[in-house]
């Protein structure tokens, strides 16, 4: 017996969801009173390794409900092949794998990268999800982060300084499933970065420092609503997840009674196969209107608490807010308030969503989404395309901004009257959303002025649609101007750059007889005249062409 386990205490801190200023998780951290252990553990495999079962056995005295995060040290997974003691640990503590996030520790210099990705994959099929650790701060090679898939990747609170590198691993997080938590926030100003460069969970001394009883409440900054970024089709359901509570499926409705009545936070608990499935769902008030009943309890509490549960509603983690309210939608109306179990690619349970926590989201994006929009189209102004352009050029991905207006539209508002004038804005505006669909985001930016950002291979579809549709006014034929700048990786360092590269492309089209398309290239010479004869036309003489307004 090592004298280290003597003086060895553990720490708690709480993993907070910035969305719901919820405690998603604990991490559970070794404070030794004398000596360092964490450096011989570093050099020990085998230390580390009952270290972690002892974080895990600790854990377990003090806390039954939320989900754990333990460390170990990369090395220790690849000497070691994995940890078979903590499968045998969280099974004694009466927890479940998938309940356990092991978060992989650095350094990964010198560590075989083919016996760590063995070891892990191991440890995924025993049930334990993976973290990497200390990104931005450690040496983990991004090509290891990748092969290593892990379901969340922590950053050190440093690159919030360098927001451009937080969004990117927004992005490749996106791509590999995982979600982003920044450690070691310690000011408002870092809670307000880390939100808005995209990070959905977070830990530090603001929230609460680690403390040796798990901290109950937690403090979250009032944060702007709105904040962080959100894909069109609504909040994705995993930013808003909360842990479950969970029971195997052999258990009694005693034991469901003592869980729901032993935490007021408790709206319902998932009971749940050997493999982490939820099987069926059973909800708060109604079970304990059951138990409570005349020969309620006599009837029910030593009988399988199943009978008493429904099916459960579940739903993807990549699923999107307004899929959960579709999947809630479906059934009896005494059934809007249970909660909705969240699981993986393997139907294992992640936690839960409440409804209330949807609701209060989608009506801060809209809201904030409708302060924002042109009254006579119901389009996003300037500055939703705006910040889609910076997001995409921050994150290195291509993309076409596109500017397109009415020819002599004071003509025709003088002519036709303003009321056909403002229908055929708002006929043009409907069309531009029809031919580009979720393919791109157009905006309204004043007048007769739009925008669309979109791919590349959206444009021919989107010219069909609307330079090669007739448009009247008044019974008077109408025609309209196109401008499109095509924008690689590191051509345009910002949306004003962007611009710049549109307006010659603007006035180029405006000059041309007819519909009229002109595109070019940032950063390169010229521009390709696609639709409109040589110009100027008789009837713009007198008229210049004026810059992007935006």
């Amino acid at each position: 017996m090592h004298s280290w386990t003597d003086t060895l205490r553990f720490a708690f801190q709480p993993v907070v969801n910035l969305r719901t200023g919820a405690v998603a998780a604990l991490e559970i951290l070794a404070r030794p009173e004398t000596g360092d252990v964490l450096a011989e553990a570093r050099r020990d495999p085998e230390l580390d390794g009952r270290l972690t079962v002892s974080a895990l056995r600790a854990a377990a005295r003090k806390e039954t409900l939320l989900p754990l995060h333990l460390n170990v040290f990369a090395a220790t997974l690849a000497d070691l092949g994995g940890l078979t003691p903590l499968h045998d640990a969280v099974r004694a503590a009466g927890r479940m794998a998938w309940e356990v996030t092991l978060d992989i520790v650095p350094p990964y210099t010198h560590v075989p990268q083919r016996a760590l990705l063995e070891a892990v994959a191991s440890l995924r099929e025993q049930g334990f999800r993976i973290s990497a650790d200390g990104i931005g701060d450690g040496d983990v090679p991004l090509r290891l982060l990748t092969d290593l898939s892990p379901d969340l990747v922590k950053l050190d609170a440093s690159l919030l300084a360098r927001p451009a590198a937080v969004r990117a691993m927004r992005t490749l997080c996106e791509e590999l499933g995982a979600l982003v938590a920044v450690e070691g926030v310690e000011t408002e100003l870092q809670c307000a970065a880390a939100l808005s460069a995209g990070a959905q969970l977070a830990q530090g001394e603001l929230f609460a420092p680690p403390a040796r009883i798990p901290a109950a409440d937690v403090y979250v900054p009032s944060l702007a609503p709105g904040a962080g970024t959100a894909p069109r089709s609504g909040p994705l359901v995993r930013e808003f997840v909360r842990p479950a509570a969970v029971l195997p499926l052999t258990a009694s409705a005693g034991q469901v009674r003592a869980l729901l009545t032993g935490s007021q936070d408790v709206s319902g608990v998932l009971l749940v196969d050997q493999r982490g499935r939820p099987v069926r769902s059973v909800h708060r008030s109604r079970f304990l209107l059951s138990m409570s009943g005349r020969y309620g309890h006599a009837l029910y509490a030593d009988r399988p608490a199943f009978k008493l549960g429904d099916a459960p509603r579940t739903v993807g983690v990549d699923a999107t807010a307004w899929q959960v309210l579709d999947v809630v939608a479906v059934g009896g109306r005494d059934r809007t308030s249970d909660d909705v179990a969240v699981v993986d690619g393997h139907g294992r349970c992640v936690g839960v969503v409440r409804l209330a926590d949807l609701v209060r989201a989608l009506a801060e994006s809209r809201v904030e989404e409708a302060a924002g929009l042109n009254p006579l189209t119901r389009l996003p102004g300037s500055d939703a395309i705006v910040s889609e352009v910076d997001r995409r050029i921050s994150d290195g991905r291509p993309f076409t901004l596109s500017w397109l207006d009415i020819d002599h539209f004071k003509q025709v508002n003088d002519g036709a009257g303003f009321a056909a004038g403002d229908e055929l804005i708002r006929a043009v505006g409907r069309a531009l959303q029809e031919a580009v669909a979720e393919h791109a985001r157009v905006g309204h930016i004043g007048g007769d002025d739009f925008l669309v950002l979109a791919d590349e291979e959206a444009l021919d579809p989107l010219v069909t649609a609307v330079l090669d549709a007739p448009w009247a006014a008044g019974g008077r034929p109408v025609t309209l101007s196109l401008a499109t700048v095509v924008c690689g990786p590191g051509s345009v360092r910002d949306h004003h750059q962007a611009a710049a590269q549109l307006a010659p492309l603007k006035k180029v089209a405006k000059a041309l007889n007819g519909a009229s398309w002109v595109l070019g290239r940032a950063g390169l010479p010229g521009h390709e005249v696609r639709r409109g004869g040589p110009g100027p036309a008789p009837a713009q003489a007198g008229y210049a062409a004026a810059e992007p307004r935006w």
